[in-house]
């Protein structure tokens, strides 16, 4: 980040981040989308790109007031949860899991613009930008939202589908190594047959 001289110019520097954190869910979300194996899920993340893609315009008139050129800086938080959240995507053979992990990985992503735009909008306020703090909050307002929603689908009935994928797994584990343990060792067989 350059030398930041007042709050104006990290305002202005935030907002940029912001616009490229936007502009990297664009792409991201319809790849959730398509993963997802619960209908709620999908319609959740198809309706959080358009959610986003409305936050990308209400960026872009932030910028015409603040007379900035529209153009975003590299958001590197929001690469990197995207990244981390792919690769544990990637792991996730069930899925249920997957899902879960879905949910996990874009609720991260939420806490973080949630974060972020709070920042913004307090920042805003203090330097008297009050209807660009307001766009910021309505922005604040759907992210908490999709935050929500994402919490009511995973304790509705996603992370209990996952867990019970997971007990179903462990009954046939015990039962194999209940097996493998009930049976003597080839090195105990001979032992037992010498005595």
């Amino acid at each position: 980040m350059a030398n930041m001289e007042s709050l104006e110019e990290l305002l202005q520097e935030e907002l940029k981040d912001m616009y490229d954190a936007e502009k990297q869910l664009t792409k991201a979300l319809p790849k959730l989308a398509k993963k997802a194996t619960t209908p709620d899920l999908q319609d959740a993340f198809e309706e959080h790109l358009r959610q986003t893609e409305q936050h990308m315009e209400r960026l872009e008139q932030v910028f015409d007031q603040l007379g900035m050129p529209v153009k975003g800086k590299t958001c590197k938080g929001m690469k990197n949860l995207i990244a981390e959240g792919n690769d544990m995507i990637a792991d996730a053979d069930d899925d249920a899991t997957r899902d879960a992990i879905m949910i996990a990985a874009a609720q991260k992503v939420e806490h973080y613009e949630i974060a972020a735009y709070g920042t913004l909008r307090t920042w805003a306020n203090v330097l008297g930008h009050r209807e660009i703090a307001s766009m910021l909050e309505d922005t604040l307002e759907e992210e908490k939202e999709t935050d929500q929603k994402l919490t009511g689908i995973a304790e509705g009935f996603v992370n209990q589908a996952a867990a019970e994928d997971e007990e179903e797994e462990e009954p046939r584990k015990r039962t194999v190594g209940a097996r493998a343990s009930r049976r003597p060792a080839a090195a105990d067989r001979n032992r037992t047959g010498r005595r």
